[in-house]
């Protein structure tokens, strides 16, 4: 084959002539005269003219995205666009450090880093509900409890806070003082009590499904959504410090920002969260961010 090839291109621009003849058989020989050369150039002028189309192809046709990627112009759109998102992403995030900031300022009693404006009630737009109810049969300071492991914090007195000035700001900007102890937020009966040694640090109330779980004093809602743990979550921060917080409700009725009475019904129990026994509410009470034991302020059933 390669002495073919030679014969055939050792000279491109004279004719040669092919005889084919057919084995085995008797038939005439068939001969042709070919020019070597003009083959060539018809072969060089098929490659140019293939690829001159291929350029075509993927210059005016999606191909050229598949095989080149994109181009400049898509670069740039796609990069405003992942610009944007994420500038709308950074604000997202400061605003809920924002919001985890004065939670924690609310949860510890460091009143002063919310400032004047976030300890403002008017703030948040609310309509006037009246003065708060008459303290009634309730009795103003709770019986003294038990001491217990921290980081809860022993019970011996449960009468007003001392007068300090952070504490007076405090009450102004929520409500009155709380009136204690309370009635149970929800109607049910005691299934775990508080135990801060084992890292229980509520009071498990077993309820039917749906009943009404009250507020237990006054204030305002200060979370309310859904957690992995306790599902339908919502919290009350209330004056002197203190902070409630109703676990596994079937369903949330006040939203944060919402003022509530003491014993205004606030959610419904259920069962939600991943953490549950079932139906029953989780209850706890947190002052200066120290957990206290709920059934040292509440009236025993």
């Amino acid at each position: 084959m390669t002495d073919l090839l030679r014969d055939l291109f050792g000279r491109p621009g004279a004719a040669r002539t092919v005889i084919v003849l057919e084995p085995d058989t008797m038939s005439t020989p068939r001969q042709y005269e070919v020019r070597p050369g003009n083959a060539l150039y018809a072969s060089i002028i098929g490659i140019v003219v293939g690829g001159v189309l291929l350029v075509a192809a993927v210059v005016l046709t999606p191909l050229r995205g598949l095989i080149l990627g994109p181009g400049t112009g898509e670069l740039r759109e796609v990069a405003e666009v992942n610009a944007d998102r994420a500038a709308a992403l950074e604000d997202s995030l400061a605003a809920q450090y924002q919001q985890i900031a004065q939670l924690r300022a609310l949860i510890t009693g460091e009143m002063d880093d919310l400032g004047e404006e976030g300890l403002d009630p008017a703030a948040f737009e609310l309509p006037d509900l009246g003065p708060p109810p008459a303290p009634g049969d309730r009795p103003a300071e709770a019986a003294a409890g038990g001491d217990h492991a921290q980081p809860a914090l022993p019970m011996t007195t449960l009468g007003p806070a001392v007068d300090t000035p952070r504490n007076a700001r405090a009450a102004r900007a929520y409500l009155d003082g709380l009136r204690l102890p309370a009635l149970p937020p929800v109607d049910g009966v005691e299934s775990r009590g508080f135990d801060a040694a084992r890292g229980h640090f509520a009071l498990d109330l077993a309820a039917t499904q749906g009943s009404p779980v009250r507020a237990f004093a006054d204030g305002y809602v200060v979370f309310a959504d859904w957690t992995h743990d306790g599902g339908h979550t919502i919290a009350v921060q209330h004056a002197d410090g203190y902070l409630s917080v109703y676990k596994h409700n079937g369903r949330l009725l006040k939203r944060v920002g919402e003022r509530v009475r003491a014993r205004e019904t606030i959610a419904l129990s259920g069962d939600s969260g991943e953490v549950i026994t079932g139906p029953h509410l989780h209850f706890e009470v947190w002052r200066d961010g120290l957990a206290q034991d709920p059934a040292a302020l509440l009236v025993a059933s």
